[in-house]
């Protein structure tokens, strides 16, 4: 079975994806799941469904994870630890959700160590190459098997994804332009291997290049070799599913930044989610951290159905 959905994205233009292997689901989402990682973003999920008139929004919080305030937040819980997921999924099922967002950070090493139940250690072994496109993707199927319509990770978070040119009082000098011009080719090769999203460069030379630590490990694990002025780079690749791992930064990485000497900072308009964005903001300011929006020529995230 299959069906179109119509999405208005952040830059203002409509983009149609066709949606295979489950039922077609209304436009008017009345009844909503967030599987909730953790930090902020599963929180603000929650609240923007609301605000634009989502009846019922209901998380699966993992253990452990999950930010109480996201729990409170939400109308109903279904507390889970990150081994229960294949239960969890039969439970969403029976529960018929309009819709299912995946929005929030889990640990990595969590796939290594979470006991997970036999069919998801089948699904995890069974893939040749393990990144978040091919575990996500392969959860994805199994919440499409049984019925429930994997949804964009950015649905309602206008205020959180940022469009062109600064967001701080000042943009790049002429150096950090030059380094983010070259960050932003390297990491436009390394997204077509899924290896990360997140480039260091300083002075022409690549000092850190995400992966599978995260983005807030590469940026420690640079600043080793960078010392001040090295400028980061954070894209998600050409394709990209925005579904799940839509890049994301925060206050705790502009703390990271400064911490690490890092000056600038870029990422692609319409296609980052930026958590405490005045906070984020004024940090930047106060520290004469630049953050700009680059246009990529890339659709923008989808932020409503329409």
């Amino acid at each position: 079975m299959r069906h179109d959905n119509r999405y208005r994205l952040g830059d203002g233009s409509v983009l149609v994806v066709e949606v295979t292997g489950v039922g077609a689901m209304t436009r008017e989402i009345n009844k909503l799941l967030v599987v909730a990682g953790a930090g902020d973003y599963p929180r603000l999920i929650v609240e923007g469904a609301k605000k634009n008139g989502v009846g019922r929004v209901d998380i699966i919080a993992i253990k452990g994870s999950t930010a109480r305030a996201t729990v409170k937040a939400a109308d109903n819980v279904h507390a889970i630890t990150l081994g229960e997921i294949t239960s969890s999924i039969r439970w969403a099922a029976a529960e018929r959700y309009d819709g299912v967002v995946l929005a929030g950070q889990i640990n990595p090493l969590s796939l290594f160590r979470a006991r997970f139940d036999e069919e998801v250690k089948a699904a995890l072994k069974a893939l040749p190459v393990k990144n978040a496109h091919s575990v996500f993707g392969r959860l994805i199927e199994m919440f499409n098997a049984a019925g429930l319509e994997v949804l964009p990770s950015s649905l309602y978070m206008d205020d959180n994804i940022p469009g062109v040119g600064p967001m701080t009082r000042r943009g790049f000098s002429e150096r950090e332009e030059s380094d983010i011009r070259h960050a932003i080719k390297v990491v436009s090769d390394i997204g077509r291997h899924d290896v990360g999203q997140t480039v260091m460069v300083k002075e022409g030379m690549v000092l850190a290049v995400e992966a599978f630590e995260g983005t807030n490990a590469a940026i420690r694990r640079g600043a080793r070799l960078a010392g001040n002025g090295a400028v980061l780079f954070k894209a998600a690749r050409d394709g990209h599913d925005m579904r799940f791992d839509i890049p994301v930064i925060g206050l705790k990485t502009l703390k990271i930044m400064k911490k690490s000497g890092v000056t600038a900072l870029g990422f692609q308009a319409f296609r980052q989610i930026v958590l405490d964005r005045d906070e984020v903001v004024k940090f930047a300011d106060k520290n004469n951290i630049a953050i700009v929006g680059v246009d990529s020529g890339l659709p923008g995230a989808p932020l409503r159905l329409v």
